[in-house]
Protein backbone atom coordinates (compact mmCIF):
# COMPACT_ATOMS: atom_id res chain seq x y z
CA UNK A 1 0.00 0.00 0.00
CA UNK A 2 1.15 3.54 -0.67
CA UNK A 3 1.85 5.53 2.48
CA UNK A 4 2.38 9.29 2.57
CA UNK A 5 4.29 9.98 5.79
CA UNK A 6 5.33 13.13 7.64
CA UNK A 7 7.52 11.90 10.48
CA UNK A 8 8.85 15.12 12.02
CA UNK A 9 6.47 17.60 13.67
CA UNK A 10 6.16 19.32 17.06
CA UNK A 11 3.40 19.54 19.65
CA UNK A 12 2.18 22.61 21.53
CA UNK A 13 4.81 21.83 24.16
CA UNK A 14 7.68 22.92 21.92
CA UNK A 15 8.85 26.52 21.82
CA UNK A 16 7.45 28.78 19.10
CA UNK A 17 4.73 26.26 18.30
CA UNK A 18 1.03 26.88 17.75
CA UNK A 19 -1.33 25.99 20.62
CA UNK A 20 -3.36 24.19 17.93
CA UNK A 21 -0.73 21.46 17.71
CA UNK A 22 -2.86 18.95 19.58
CA UNK A 23 -3.88 15.52 18.36
CA UNK A 24 -7.37 16.57 17.24
CA UNK A 25 -6.11 19.38 15.01
CA UNK A 26 -3.08 17.43 13.81
CA UNK A 27 -5.32 14.55 12.71
CA UNK A 28 -7.74 16.93 11.00
CA UNK A 29 -4.89 18.64 9.13
CA UNK A 30 -3.44 15.27 8.09
CA UNK A 31 -6.77 14.30 6.52
CA UNK A 32 -7.02 17.58 4.62
CA UNK A 33 -3.46 17.23 3.38
CA UNK A 34 -3.76 13.57 2.39
CA UNK A 35 -1.17 12.29 4.89
CA UNK A 36 -1.51 8.66 5.96
CA UNK A 37 1.08 8.53 8.74
CA UNK A 38 2.20 11.32 11.09
CA UNK A 39 5.00 11.41 13.64
CA UNK A 40 3.70 12.46 17.06
CA UNK A 41 6.70 14.67 17.79
CA UNK A 42 7.84 15.58 21.32
CA UNK A 43 7.74 12.04 22.70
CA UNK A 44 10.13 13.09 25.47
CA UNK A 45 7.68 15.57 27.04
CA UNK A 46 5.71 14.03 29.90
CA UNK A 47 2.52 16.07 29.37
CA UNK A 48 2.45 15.30 25.65
CA UNK A 49 3.05 11.61 26.38
CA UNK A 50 0.04 11.61 28.70
CA UNK A 51 -2.11 13.23 26.03
CA UNK A 52 -0.92 10.74 23.44
CA UNK A 53 -1.67 7.81 25.71
CA UNK A 54 -5.18 9.09 26.36
CA UNK A 55 -5.96 9.71 22.68
CA UNK A 56 -4.08 7.16 20.57
CA UNK A 57 -5.24 3.59 20.15
CA UNK A 58 -2.73 0.83 19.36
CA UNK A 59 -3.19 -0.28 15.75
CA UNK A 60 -0.54 -3.01 15.93
CA UNK A 61 3.01 -3.30 14.66
CA UNK A 62 4.24 -0.09 16.31
CA UNK A 63 1.49 2.08 14.80
CA UNK A 64 -1.18 4.06 16.68
CA UNK A 65 -4.46 5.49 15.43
CA UNK A 66 -6.68 8.47 16.16
CA UNK A 67 -9.81 9.42 14.24
CA UNK A 68 -8.76 7.53 11.13
CA UNK A 69 -5.18 8.86 11.05
CA UNK A 70 -2.14 6.71 11.81
CA UNK A 71 0.66 7.87 14.10
CA UNK A 72 4.16 6.73 14.96
CA UNK A 73 5.98 7.81 18.13
CA UNK A 74 8.66 10.38 17.35
CA UNK A 75 10.60 13.17 19.00
CA UNK A 76 13.53 15.50 18.51
CA UNK A 77 16.51 16.00 20.81
CA UNK A 78 18.85 18.99 20.71
CA UNK A 79 22.43 18.04 21.61
CA UNK A 80 24.69 21.00 22.49
CA UNK A 81 28.16 20.03 23.60
CA UNK A 82 31.86 20.82 23.47
CA UNK A 83 34.04 19.06 20.92
CA UNK A 84 37.76 19.44 20.12
CA UNK A 85 36.75 21.27 16.93
CA UNK A 86 34.35 23.62 18.73
CA UNK A 87 30.85 23.75 20.22
CA UNK A 88 28.47 21.43 18.36
CA UNK A 89 24.71 21.82 18.09
CA UNK A 90 22.98 18.81 16.55
CA UNK A 91 19.26 18.00 16.30
CA UNK A 92 18.28 14.34 16.11
CA UNK A 93 14.92 12.89 15.08
CA UNK A 94 14.01 9.77 17.08
CA UNK A 95 11.49 7.08 16.04
CA UNK A 96 10.25 4.55 18.60
CA UNK A 97 8.02 1.46 18.29
CA UNK A 98 6.19 1.71 21.64
CA UNK A 99 5.40 3.79 24.71
CA UNK A 100 7.42 1.29 26.73
CA UNK A 101 10.49 2.19 24.65
CA UNK A 102 9.71 5.88 25.09
CA UNK A 103 9.46 5.48 28.86
CA UNK A 104 12.83 3.76 29.02
CA UNK A 105 14.43 6.44 26.87
CA UNK A 106 12.89 9.28 28.86
CA UNK A 107 13.97 7.81 32.19
CA UNK A 108 17.56 7.81 30.97
CA UNK A 109 17.45 11.28 29.39
CA UNK A 110 15.86 12.76 32.53
CA UNK A 111 19.01 11.85 34.46
CA UNK A 112 21.08 13.97 32.07
CA UNK A 113 19.05 17.17 31.92
CA UNK A 114 15.64 18.82 32.02
CA UNK A 115 13.36 17.15 29.46
CA UNK A 116 10.16 18.69 30.86
CA UNK A 117 10.56 22.36 29.92
CA UNK A 118 10.44 21.95 26.14
CA UNK A 119 9.04 19.40 23.71
CA UNK A 120 12.45 19.42 22.04
CA UNK A 121 14.76 19.08 25.05
CA UNK A 122 18.24 20.60 25.06
CA UNK A 123 20.83 18.25 26.53
CA UNK A 124 24.56 18.63 27.06
CA UNK A 125 25.40 15.26 25.56
CA UNK A 126 27.07 14.40 22.28
CA UNK A 127 25.11 13.15 19.30
CA UNK A 128 27.02 9.88 19.59
CA UNK A 129 26.04 9.49 23.26
CA UNK A 130 22.41 10.32 22.46
CA UNK A 131 22.38 7.70 19.69
CA UNK A 132 23.72 5.09 22.13
CA UNK A 133 21.05 5.95 24.70
CA UNK A 134 18.28 5.61 22.10
CA UNK A 135 19.61 2.25 20.89
CA UNK A 136 19.90 1.03 24.49
CA UNK A 137 16.24 1.95 25.01
CA UNK A 138 15.17 -0.20 22.04
CA UNK A 139 17.27 -1.78 19.31
CA UNK A 140 14.34 -1.23 16.94
CA UNK A 141 14.43 2.52 17.55
CA UNK A 142 15.82 4.76 14.85
CA UNK A 143 17.81 8.01 14.94
CA UNK A 144 17.81 10.31 11.91
CA UNK A 145 19.97 13.46 11.88
CA UNK A 146 17.48 16.29 11.41
CA UNK A 147 17.59 19.04 8.72
CA UNK A 148 21.26 18.24 8.18
CA UNK A 149 22.29 21.45 6.37
CA UNK A 150 20.80 24.31 8.39
CA UNK A 151 23.53 26.72 9.59
CA UNK A 152 22.75 26.01 13.25
CA UNK A 153 21.67 22.83 15.00
CA UNK A 154 22.51 20.26 12.34
CA UNK A 155 24.95 17.54 11.37
CA UNK A 156 26.53 19.49 8.49
CA UNK A 157 25.65 23.04 9.54
CA UNK A 158 28.10 25.76 8.55
CA UNK A 159 28.26 27.16 12.09
CA UNK A 160 28.23 24.15 14.40
CA UNK A 161 28.32 20.94 12.39
CA UNK A 162 30.77 18.34 11.13
CA UNK A 163 32.16 17.48 7.70
CA UNK A 164 31.32 13.78 7.82
CA UNK A 165 29.07 11.28 9.56
CA UNK A 166 32.01 9.55 11.26
CA UNK A 167 33.18 12.78 12.89
CA UNK A 168 29.81 13.06 14.57
CA UNK A 169 28.88 9.49 15.48
CA UNK A 170 32.22 7.65 15.49
CA UNK A 171 31.89 3.85 15.63
CA UNK A 172 28.10 4.15 16.03
CA UNK A 173 27.80 5.58 12.51
CA UNK A 174 26.68 2.10 11.40
CA UNK A 175 23.34 2.74 13.16
CA UNK A 176 22.56 5.77 11.00
CA UNK A 177 20.75 4.79 7.80
CA UNK A 178 18.87 7.95 6.82
CA UNK A 179 19.25 11.72 6.99
CA UNK A 180 16.65 14.48 6.80
CA UNK A 181 17.39 16.98 4.04
CA UNK A 182 15.49 19.86 5.66
CA UNK A 183 13.46 22.61 4.03
CA UNK A 184 16.45 24.47 2.58
CA UNK A 185 17.84 21.53 0.61
CA UNK A 186 16.45 18.78 -1.61
CA UNK A 187 17.74 15.44 -2.97
CA UNK A 188 19.43 16.93 -6.09
CA UNK A 189 21.51 19.16 -3.82
CA UNK A 190 22.41 16.24 -1.55
CA UNK A 191 23.39 14.05 -4.51
CA UNK A 192 26.32 16.42 -5.03
CA UNK A 193 27.98 14.89 -1.93
CA UNK A 194 28.95 11.32 -2.80
CA UNK A 195 29.28 9.93 0.74
CA UNK A 196 25.60 10.74 1.35
CA UNK A 197 24.80 7.96 -1.15
CA UNK A 198 25.10 5.61 1.82
CA UNK A 199 22.01 7.14 3.44
CA UNK A 200 18.35 7.37 2.50
CA UNK A 201 17.25 10.98 2.06
CA UNK A 202 14.00 11.62 3.92
CA UNK A 203 11.95 14.81 4.03
CA UNK A 204 9.51 16.00 6.69
CA UNK A 205 7.64 19.20 7.48
CA UNK A 206 9.08 19.95 10.95
CA UNK A 207 5.68 21.59 11.34
CA UNK A 208 5.00 23.98 14.22
CA UNK A 209 1.38 24.57 13.15
CA UNK A 210 -1.29 22.31 11.60
CA UNK A 211 -1.28 24.29 8.35
CA UNK A 212 2.39 23.39 7.76
CA UNK A 213 1.95 19.64 8.00
CA UNK A 214 2.97 17.90 4.80
CA UNK A 215 5.03 20.70 3.29
CA UNK A 216 7.57 17.89 2.94
CA UNK A 217 6.68 14.18 3.04
CA UNK A 218 7.92 10.67 2.33
CA UNK A 219 6.36 8.02 0.10
CA UNK A 220 6.48 4.36 1.12
CA UNK A 221 5.03 1.30 -0.56
CA UNK A 222 4.64 -1.23 2.24
CA UNK A 223 2.30 -2.28 5.03
CA UNK A 224 1.31 0.24 7.71
CA UNK A 225 3.87 -1.25 10.05
CA UNK A 226 6.62 0.48 12.04
CA UNK A 227 9.06 -2.34 11.35
CA UNK A 228 8.33 -2.40 7.62
CA UNK A 229 8.74 1.36 7.37
CA UNK A 230 11.97 1.55 9.35
CA UNK A 231 13.17 -1.63 7.61
CA UNK A 232 12.73 0.05 4.23
CA UNK A 233 15.09 2.79 5.44
CA UNK A 234 17.58 0.48 7.13
CA UNK A 235 17.82 -1.75 4.07
CA UNK A 236 17.72 1.14 1.57
CA UNK A 237 14.92 -0.77 -0.13
CA UNK A 238 13.93 1.32 -3.18
CA UNK A 239 10.89 -0.87 -3.76
CA UNK A 240 9.46 0.16 -0.37
CA UNK A 241 10.85 3.66 0.10
CA UNK A 242 9.89 5.40 -3.13
CA UNK A 243 11.03 8.97 -2.52
CA UNK A 244 9.91 12.36 -1.26
CA UNK A 245 7.62 15.31 -1.78
CA UNK A 246 9.71 18.45 -1.47
CA UNK A 247 9.39 22.09 -0.52
CA UNK A 248 11.23 24.19 -3.07
CA UNK A 249 14.57 24.51 -1.20
CA UNK A 250 14.84 28.17 -2.21
CA UNK A 251 11.80 28.83 -0.02
CA UNK A 252 13.72 27.61 3.03
CA UNK A 253 14.88 30.42 5.27
CA UNK A 254 18.57 29.52 5.06
CA UNK A 255 19.03 28.71 1.37
CA UNK A 256 21.15 31.69 0.21
CA UNK A 257 23.92 33.54 2.02
CA UNK A 258 22.72 36.79 3.53
CA UNK A 259 22.32 39.34 6.31
CA UNK A 260 18.73 39.97 7.30
CA UNK A 261 19.41 43.23 9.17
CA UNK A 262 20.75 44.83 5.98
CA UNK A 263 18.35 43.08 3.59
CA UNK A 264 21.30 41.53 1.74
CA UNK A 265 21.20 38.08 0.13
CA UNK A 266 22.72 36.22 -2.79
CA UNK A 267 24.38 33.09 -4.13
CA UNK A 268 27.75 32.19 -2.53
CA UNK A 269 29.87 33.36 -5.46
CA UNK A 270 28.41 36.88 -5.23
CA UNK A 271 30.21 37.55 -1.94
CA UNK A 272 33.45 35.65 -2.47
CA UNK A 273 35.60 38.70 -3.21
CA UNK A 274 34.40 40.33 0.00
CA UNK A 275 35.15 37.16 2.01
CA UNK A 276 31.41 36.64 2.58
CA UNK A 277 30.95 39.80 4.58
CA UNK A 278 27.93 42.06 4.32
CA UNK A 279 28.60 44.78 1.75
CA UNK A 280 26.49 47.20 3.81
CA UNK A 281 27.76 46.80 7.39
CA UNK A 282 30.81 44.55 7.02
CA UNK A 283 29.55 41.85 9.40
CA UNK A 284 29.95 38.17 8.56
CA UNK A 285 27.05 36.88 6.44
CA UNK A 286 24.98 33.91 7.55
CA UNK A 287 26.30 31.15 5.34
CA UNK A 288 23.39 29.45 3.62
CA UNK A 289 22.68 25.83 2.87
CA UNK A 290 23.57 26.14 -0.82
CA UNK A 291 27.01 27.50 0.10
CA UNK A 292 27.61 24.71 2.60
CA UNK A 293 26.61 22.04 0.08
CA UNK A 294 29.05 23.50 -2.45
CA UNK A 295 31.80 23.36 0.21
CA UNK A 296 31.37 19.60 0.68
CA UNK A 297 30.34 18.67 -2.87
CA UNK A 298 32.46 16.36 -4.97
CA UNK A 299 29.95 16.17 -7.84
CA UNK A 300 28.32 18.70 -10.12
CA UNK A 301 24.70 19.68 -9.66
CA UNK A 302 22.54 17.48 -11.87
CA UNK A 303 24.16 14.15 -11.07
CA UNK A 304 21.54 11.46 -10.30
CA UNK A 305 21.80 8.05 -8.64
CA UNK A 306 20.57 4.98 -10.45
CA UNK A 307 17.78 4.33 -9.79
CA UNK A 308 16.87 7.87 -8.76
CA UNK A 309 14.14 7.98 -6.09
CA UNK A 310 10.93 9.87 -6.74
CA UNK A 311 11.36 13.57 -6.00
CA UNK A 312 8.62 16.11 -6.66
CA UNK A 313 8.51 19.76 -5.65
CA UNK A 314 5.19 21.25 -4.58
CA UNK A 315 3.91 24.58 -3.34
CA UNK A 316 1.28 24.50 -0.57
CA UNK A 317 -2.20 24.97 -1.97
CA UNK A 318 -2.95 27.85 0.39
CA UNK A 319 0.00 29.78 -1.07
CA UNK A 320 -1.32 29.31 -4.61
CA UNK A 321 -4.78 30.44 -3.59
CA UNK A 322 -3.32 33.49 -1.82
CA UNK A 323 -1.51 34.45 -5.04
CA UNK A 324 -4.72 34.10 -7.04
CA UNK A 325 -6.75 36.09 -4.53
CA UNK A 326 -4.11 38.80 -4.29
CA UNK A 327 -3.78 38.57 -0.49
CA UNK A 328 -0.57 38.63 1.50
CA UNK A 329 -1.52 35.97 4.04
CA UNK A 330 -2.15 32.34 3.21
CA UNK A 331 -4.15 32.18 6.44
CA UNK A 332 -6.77 34.72 5.40
CA UNK A 333 -10.46 33.85 5.65
CA UNK A 334 -10.88 34.01 1.87
CA UNK A 335 -7.97 31.63 1.27
CA UNK A 336 -9.26 29.21 3.89
CA UNK A 337 -12.71 29.17 2.30
CA UNK A 338 -11.30 28.28 -1.13
CA UNK A 339 -8.98 25.72 0.41
CA UNK A 340 -11.72 23.91 2.30
CA UNK A 341 -14.05 23.83 -0.70
CA UNK A 342 -11.37 22.43 -3.03
CA UNK A 343 -10.28 19.78 -0.56
CA UNK A 344 -13.87 18.79 0.20
CA UNK A 345 -14.59 18.41 -3.51
CA UNK A 346 -11.40 16.55 -4.48
CA UNK A 347 -10.54 14.57 -1.31
CA UNK A 348 -7.17 16.06 -0.24
CA UNK A 349 -4.66 18.83 -0.90
CA UNK A 350 -2.15 16.31 -2.26
CA UNK A 351 -4.64 15.10 -4.86
CA UNK A 352 -5.58 18.65 -5.84
CA UNK A 353 -1.93 19.52 -6.43
CA UNK A 354 -0.89 16.32 -8.22
CA UNK A 355 -3.79 14.27 -9.60
CA UNK A 356 -7.03 16.13 -10.27
CA UNK A 357 -7.44 17.09 -13.93
CA UNK A 358 -6.88 20.78 -14.65
CA UNK A 359 -10.20 20.85 -16.50
CA UNK A 360 -12.00 19.76 -13.33
CA UNK A 361 -10.19 22.37 -11.24
CA UNK A 362 -11.10 25.05 -13.80
CA UNK A 363 -14.78 24.50 -13.08
CA UNK A 364 -14.13 25.76 -9.57
CA UNK A 365 -11.71 28.58 -10.42
CA UNK A 366 -9.81 28.91 -13.73
CA UNK A 367 -7.08 31.04 -12.15
CA UNK A 368 -6.37 28.54 -9.37
CA UNK A 369 -6.36 25.79 -12.00
CA UNK A 370 -3.80 27.75 -14.04
CA UNK A 371 -1.61 28.19 -10.99
CA UNK A 372 -1.66 24.44 -10.34
CA UNK A 373 -0.95 23.75 -14.02
CA UNK A 374 2.07 26.07 -13.81
CA UNK A 375 3.26 24.23 -10.70
CA UNK A 376 2.99 20.83 -12.39
CA UNK A 377 4.95 22.14 -15.37
CA UNK A 378 7.65 23.70 -13.20
CA UNK A 379 6.78 27.23 -14.29
CA UNK A 380 7.60 28.96 -11.01
CA UNK A 381 9.17 32.27 -10.00
CA UNK A 382 11.76 32.03 -7.24
CA UNK A 383 12.94 34.47 -4.58
CA UNK A 384 15.37 32.55 -2.32
CA UNK A 385 15.29 32.69 1.47
CA UNK A 386 18.28 33.75 3.60
CA UNK A 387 19.38 34.40 7.20
CA UNK A 388 16.07 33.34 8.77
CA UNK A 389 13.86 34.94 6.09
CA UNK A 390 11.67 32.49 4.18
CA UNK A 391 11.94 32.64 0.40
CA UNK A 392 8.99 32.96 -1.93
CA UNK A 393 7.99 30.62 -4.72
CA UNK A 394 5.17 31.79 -6.97
CA UNK A 395 3.29 30.15 -9.82
CA UNK A 396 2.71 33.58 -11.35
CA UNK A 397 5.12 36.32 -12.31
CA UNK A 398 5.37 39.33 -9.94
CA UNK A 399 3.67 41.45 -12.62
CA UNK A 400 0.78 38.99 -12.92
CA UNK A 401 0.40 38.87 -9.12
CA UNK A 402 0.30 42.65 -8.92
CA UNK A 403 -2.37 42.76 -11.62
CA UNK A 404 -4.33 40.03 -9.87
CA UNK A 405 -4.21 41.88 -6.53
CA UNK A 406 -5.74 44.97 -8.18
CA UNK A 407 -8.81 42.93 -9.14
CA UNK A 408 -9.80 42.28 -5.52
Amino acid sequence: MRIIADLHIHSRYSRATSPDMVIDHIAQAAKLKGIDLVGTGDITHFLWVEELKSKLKPAGHGIYEYNGVNFVLTGEVSCIYSHPSGVKKIHLLVLLPSFKSAEKLNNHLAQLGNIDSDGRPILGISAEECLKIVMDADTDAMVIPAHIWTPWFSLLGANSGFNSMEECFGPLTKYICAVETGLSSDPPMNWMVSWLDDYVLVSNSDAHSPENLGREMNIFDCDMDYYEITGALKNRDHTKFLGTIEFYPQEGKYHYDGHRACNVCGAPEEFKENNWRCPVCGKRLTIGVLHRVFDLADRNYGWKPEPAPYCRHLIPLREIIASVRGVASKNSKQVEQDYRMLVAQFCSEFKVLTEVAIEELSRYNPRIAQGIANLREGKVHIQPGYDGVFGRISVFSPEAELKQASLF
